[in-house]
């Protein structure tokens, strides 16, 4: 489906976490293919911005531009055959080797390899990855209209920064944000910039992009939706597989009869790291839209043009109203991975080393939640259940989806 060029633009934001990213696929295939076939047309996902598994999930989608409901299809087929037992192995190479430098002081970067930093093996999910999704396919897609920009946010090790990867066929970037900690460049986007998305630090390794080391960008970014704007988005649909349940009464604290593992505090350590605030950024784009949606009742139609034009920003640039829609999972995935790998169907398809480290971290020392687990459970049975509950949330927004996208089939 190759777009209309003066038709407002979609952005699908696909947030971070590993092994629940089989949630955002399950959530885009209903969006592709159920509201699609109520609308009677395809959607249009025009901006695709991914970081660290969503980054992954996004370049997929962006490979697969030629189909616009089949490419669904095609990313559960991927995930739905993954196998645990075959891409989750520690890297003791990569451990003795880092230790190795460590004690003999040989830090520099001449000495440290191009890959570095991770206590589990990623080359078997790479290859995987690598055989699976066409990425030189990506710039067609582009070039013929069928998409607009493909995002992939990283962090620059050395400095924090976040570096937004931006792929599209225009030559120059956008005006970007202000922000010293975001560096927007532009780039032909590869494996190697979704793999260095997806470098969640202490699991997986660092990747060297052009010299520079980077790892996940969901230490800053975890949630894309700077870029989405920053890309002339009029609309964003964000997906977000982190589970926010209802806070317990401050009254009557929950009793703890021991000490949290050293495996559950690294789960909770990754949360920590991966932080999203994606709350906080919808609410300050709803206040907005409100200001603008005030302005143009009090002033006329004309209020966003001229407030942009007294703000200095060129024509066609600065606020803007950008409807969005958040759906994030309803039910808590590590609570579902400890129960997966406690039940007869994990023990028949998961055995030996795999099978013993899994059923470790699913024990019920984390009083029936794993989240470490959770981020490492590359296994199909338990990504069809993430995929069913994904599907089930966007079945439950299901009119909303409809309504957004005929709101934006009317705007230009």
């Amino acid at each position: 489906m190759v777009r209309d060029p003066s038709a407002a633009r979609v952005a699908l934001v696909l947030a971070g976490g590993a092994a629940r990213g089989a949630y955002e696929v399950g959530v885009v295939q209903h969006i592709l293919e159920e509201v699609s076939k109520d609308l009677g047309r395809d959607v249009p996902l025009d901006i695709l911005c991914g970081t660290s598994i969503g980054a992954l999930n996004a370049c997929a989608l962006a490979a697969f531009a030629d189909e616009p409901r089949g490419r669904a299809t095609r990313l559960v087929d991927i995930w739905t055959r993954l196998r645990v037992q075959e891409l989750v192995q520690p890297d003791l190479r990569g451990i003795l080797s880092m230790g190795t430098r460590w004690l003999r002081g040989t830090l520099d970067a001449a000495s440290v390899p191009a890959r570095e930093g991770g206590i589990v093996n990623p080359e078997a999910l790479e290859r995987l990855i690598e055989a699976e999704i066409p990425f030189a396919a990506i710039d067609g897609h582009l070039q013929s209209g069928r998409l607009d920009a493909l995002t992939v946010s990283t962090t620059h090790v050395a400095s924090g920064r976040t570096v937004v990867y931006v792929n599209r066929t225009e030559g120059d970037l956008p005006p970007w944000s202000l922000d010293p900690t975001i560096t927007p460049r532009a780039a032909r986007i590869t494996s190697r910039h979704a793999f260095a998305s997806a470098a969640i630090p202490i699991l997986f390794r660092a990747v060297r992009l052009d010299g520079e080391f980077h790892c996940d960008g969901g230490l800053r970014q975890n949630v894309p939706l700077s870029p989405a704007r920053r890309l002339g988005a009029r609309g964003v649909i964000v997906v977000n597989p982190r589970f926010i349940g209802a806070q317990p009464p401050e009254e009557s604290p929950r009793k703890e009869d021991m000490f949290p593992g050293p495996l559950f505090l690294l789960g909770k350590t990754l949360n920590a790291l991966l932080l999203d605030r994606i709350d906080t950024d919808l609410a300050r784009l709803r206040s907005i839209n409100d200001i603008l949606e005030a302005g143009k009742r009090r002033y006329g139609d004309d209020f966003v043009e001229e407030i942009n034009e007294a703000l200095g920003h060129p024509r066609g640039r600065g606020m803007r109203l950008m409807r969005s829609i958040l759906i994030r999972t309803s039910q808590d995935i590590g609570k579902l991975a400890s129960e997966y790998v406690r039940s007869p169907l994990f023990a028949k398809r998961v055995s030996g080393g795999a099978g013993r480290l899994m059923r470790r971290l699913g024990e019920r020392e984390a009083r029936d939640e794993s989240d470490l687990l959770s981020y490492l459970l590359f296994d199909g049975e338990f990504a069809r259940q993430l995929i069913e509950v994904g599907r089930q949330d966007a079945r439950a927004r299901h009119a909303e989806l409809c309504a957004f996208f005929e709101a934006m089939s009317k705007e230009t």
